[in-house]
């Protein structure tokens, strides 16, 4: 289990832009590292568009914002499109960043799956912050909240 200041496991996954992408192209700034269940879910789509219309005043505070949920490229790129989401959807088909951030278990009547949970990575690629069981409405204030408190 992944604990605060703990080294944030490292990635290699594709992205809704066509391009691979690893945890190390965001050193130097927060990567707001946020696990969903499935596109265009109710609760999924919800957070997407809450964290796509407050991109902006993120990326002001020094941090970016990635999606990742076991959707292919093809869902992902259908899924951004039909909100006009302007943030980055990584597809992890087999759950191995999933489960390498303990975002795996028991979605109770929706059996195993990948768990809602976010976690904010510093600038040194360690956890600075974990929102172990999120809920999607006003999410993105929890992280604007975080981010607006850092001092570094």
């Amino acid at each position: 289990m992944l604990g605060l200041n703990d080294k944030a496991p490292d990635f290699s996954l594709p992205g809704s832009d066509g391009k691979e992408h690893t945890l190390k192209e965001f050193s130097g700034r927060y990567l707001v590292l946020y696990f969903y269940p499935k596109d265009d879910t109710p609760g999924c789509t919800i957070e997407a568009k809450a964290f796509s219309k407050e991109l902006q005043r993120i990326r002001k505070l020094g941090a970016e914002v990635v999606g990742i949920s076991k959707d292919d490229f093809d869902s992902h790129c259908r899924f951004r499109d039909k909100y006009v989401l302007s943030l980055l959807l990584l597809s992890d088909t087999d759950s191995k960043a999933i489960k390498a951030y303990g975002a795996y278990g028991d979605r109770g009547i929706f059996g195993f799956g990948t768990l809602r949970k976010t976690y904010i990575i510093d600038k040194k690629g360690k956890i600075a912050k974990i929102f172990p069981k999120v809920q999607p409405l006003g999410h993105e204030k929890e992280v604007l909240e975080f981010l607006s408190s850092v001092k570094d």
